[in-house]
């Protein structure tokens, strides 16, 4: 369905701080979902568990034609404890079948918890699951899993290794600080590697260990020392990618064609930093350190934390999931009876540049898209919001790119101003500038005085320009209690030369954000009041003095994926 972008002369957003003229695309009725009155904030195309705390994904894997997916999970409650690995699987990483519990305490290694992990594929195919168990002495150790009946294709049941546990602190180790084990590589010796996140001196490290049955480990030490000043490294992961590749390589993969990945998750984000791996020496040559600032490379400048991702043999990629929690407060999470979503998987490569990682959501994200509006060629002057009609705004697949023609009239920032999440703390979206802030508003009331709004500046820096994304929760609910943080990134894109591209998932409660063909990265939770179910809005915006060109637009409804519980959960053995 063509869009048509009509402008109402005369109608303003009083009292919300843009002196804006508002007009529509299309005057199509649109195709809204029924509200949920009761659960507002829970999503229709994220994974969620029906109810309960969940948070990291662990060890995902696609074995024998089906996708599996383990996560952190309480079965008695919304917020965090008694934590097993829950399990569900799929064979679209879309629509989904929860299964039974796959590991939960059972013995004195593991009997305060079955913590984070990840998930191995042996030769012949077989899966084998490496995780943290809190152990009577409350120390943090690492042990094994093996399915019981590797013929059922839902691997449905695990048992434990009577070796249990594998690796213990070592030496000088804080036992509370010594967890999440990767998924496990193979070199030319045959002999395995993995890594446990750790903490020593203050200071954040992953340690490698070496093993050549899967059962006897030995420390190797740690694999690169950061100078960064960072918490415990939290869920590491350690993979290649392929160097000038549309296709992602297997996690043993080694050679020139390729560049290793290491991301950490501390200060409440994920970092990632690129080098080269030598798996004779065992030694990672970084390319540049971490960087504890939001200018640093991180998967997701907004709400993402604790990822993991794996290889898909299937279709020769890799794929990335992120724990997104929530803003809200304890006690809400409660009430409503759930916490916490996992993000749309996303599709990892290197970028053409070879500086940086590029994400994007899986092609079988699409086959959720319903009816389709779209726009080309639209000029989008200063002081304008235009609504986009005919989807179900509160569920919603939108990708728009903008055309900047009057670069000359860009603002010019401080060289020193290198952090970007402060600058969009400084440039909201109501705080109007000439080539920005543009973008989308989207769970918008009517009104517009709930908005989320996700929007670029085009900058002027030591003589270059820069595109600067950001995603200001300030203005997304008319509640209190909740974490309204501005987020922002720095696009690696040249305005000259290049479109500004944005595409957002939203989903009731969770917005995704992908600009630079997913070169930044941005994700928000939010909890309108106003804008929920059928009152909500999707607003394309210009709060710049300087207009922009509208290049294409194309929005979608997204229909509901499917969650479905296969049975109850069995009676577990406590001993």
């Amino acid at each position: 369905m063509k869009l048509f972008l009509i402008y109402v002369v005369g109608l303003f957003c009083a009292g919300v701080g843009y002196g804006a003229e508002v007009g529509d695309f299309d005057h199509v009725q649109r195709n809204l979902q029924s509200d949920s009155t009761d659960q507002p904030y829970r999503t229709g195309y994220h994974f969620q568990p029906p109810r309960n705390w969940m948070n990291d994904p662990n060890g995902p894997i696609y074995h024998n034609g089906v996708y599996h997916l383990f996560y952190q999970y309480n079965p008695y409650g919304a917020v965090w404890g008694n934590i097993v690995w829950a399990h569900s699987v799929s064979y679209d990483l879309i629509n989904w079948v929860n299964l039974e519990d796959a590991i939960y305490p059972t013995g004195p290694f593991d009997v305060n918890g079955c913590w984070s992990g990840s998930a191995t594929l042996l030769p012949g195919g077989k899966p084998a699951i490496f995780y943290t168990g809190s152990d009577v002495k409350n120390r943090q150790v690492q042990n094994l899993a093996m399915p019981k009946n590797t013929s059922d294709p839902l691997l449905r049941e695990w048992v434990k290794s009577t070796h249990n546990p594998l690796i213990t602190p070592p030496y000088g180790t804080d036992p509370n600080f010594f967890r999440d084990p990767t998924t496990a590589w193979q070199g030319e010796d045959k002999a395995w590697r993995l890594l446990v996140g750790s903490q020593i001196k203050g200071r954040g490290t992953a340690i490698l260990y070496k093993s050549k049955d899967f059962v006897s480990w030995s420390m190797i030490g740690s694999l690169f020392n950061s100078l960064a000043e960072t918490d415990m490294w939290e869920c590491p992961d350690f993979y290649p990618v392929g160097i000038n590749s549309m296709n992602a390589v297997e996690t043993s993969e080694q050679g020139e064609w390729t560049k290793h990945v290491l991301k950490a998750s501390f200060n409440s984000h994920d970092y990632y930093i690129l080098g080269n791996y030598d798996m004779k020496t065992d030694r990672f040559s970084v390319e540049n350190d971490f960087t504890v600032s939001s200018s640093g490379l991180r998967y997701d400048y907004g709400k993402f934390y604790a990822s993991k991702t794996f290889y898909d043999s299937a279709k020769e990629r890799r794929i990335l999931w992120g724990w997104i929690n929530e803003s809200d407060s304890k006690s809400s999470d409660i009430k409503k009876g759930w916490s916490g979503l996992q993000s749309i998987p996303r599709n990892v490569l290197l970028s053409k540049s070879g500086k940086q990682l590029v994400q994007w959501p899986i092609k079988e994200t699409e086959k959720l898209r319903a009816k389709e509006v779209t726009a080309l060629s639209k000029d989008l002057k200063g002081g304008s919001a235009v609504e986009v009609l005919g989807i179900t705004a509160a569920q919603a697949d939108i990708e728009v790119s903008f055309e900047t023609t009057d670069l000359a009239k860009a603002e010019t920032i401080d060289h020193n101003s290198v952090d970007p999440q402060l600058l969009c703390s400084s440039k909201t979206a109501s705080v109007r500038g000439k080539l920005g802030p543009f973008g989308l508003l989207a769970l918008a009331s009517e009104d517009l005085k709930e908005q989320t709004a996700i929007y670029f500046h085009v900058l002027k820096k030591n003589g270059k320009f820069v595109v600067l994304m950001c995603s200001d929760q300030s203005r997304s609910s008319l509640m209190g209690g909740l974490d309204k943080t501005t987020y922002g990134g720095f696009v690696d894109i040249d305005p000259r030369h290049e479109k500004i591209s944005l595409r957002s998932l939203i989903d009731h409660s969770i917005v995704e954000s992908f600009s630079g063909k997913g070169k930044t990265c941005i994700t928000a939770r939010v909890y309108p009041s106003l804008a929920i179910g059928n009152k909500a809005h999707l607003y394309v915006f210009n709060n710049g003095t300087v207009g922009v060109k509208i290049s294409r637009l194309s929005a979608w409804s997204m229909k509901n994926a499917r969650i479905a519980p296969i049975s109850k959960r069995r009676k577990r053995k406590t001993s």
